[in-house]
């Protein structure tokens, strides 16, 4: 996680830590609202869906479609782009003796997980972002329906 503590800017979506916590089970807090990250290949959401999006587990916003999502086999969802631009934002972190680049969702400021460039993918972006499975809700409709 980086330096910037969630929910320290102003979001659309700001609610109490104590409100969080009642709306989020203790696995979805630790990563949504603490920055932690679940254990690689134990997800929901690891194989990649046909059809549908994916949604903030803590404000329903759309994050992903299944359009972007490919097998990277690294343990968690990966995406090669957001559903749109101004649905994520993207935060720098150096924890862990590294630069990464988090991904938070833009509406409540939750942590998803972090984006990885040039890494080889055959994707249009050739960027990945590895968004842990409990950060996310998927819904079978199609995008826009």
């Amino acid at each position: 996680m980086s330096h910037q503590p969630i929910g320290s800017r102003p979001y659309p979506v700001a609610i109490s830590q104590e409100e969080w916590r009642e709306r989020l089970d203790p696995a979805a807090y630790q990563v949504l609202r603490e920055g932690a990250t679940e254990r690689p290949f134990t997800g929901e959401y690891e194989e990649v869906r046909e059809a549908g999006t994916y949604a903030c587990r803590a404000c329903g916003a759309e994050l992903f479609t299944a359009e972007t999502q490919f097998d990277a086999h690294c343990g968690w969802p990966a995406f090669y782009a957001p559903a749109d631009s101004d649905a994520v934002e993207l935060v720098e972190d150096t924890s862990l003796g590294m630069r990464r680049v988090e991904v938070r969702c833009a509406r409540c400021g939750s942590h998803l997980g972090h984006v990885f460039e040039g890494e080889g993918f055959p994707s249009p972006t050739d960027e990945r972002y590895c968004i842990n499975s409990v950060s996310l809700v998927h819904s079978d409709d199609a995008a826009g329906a």
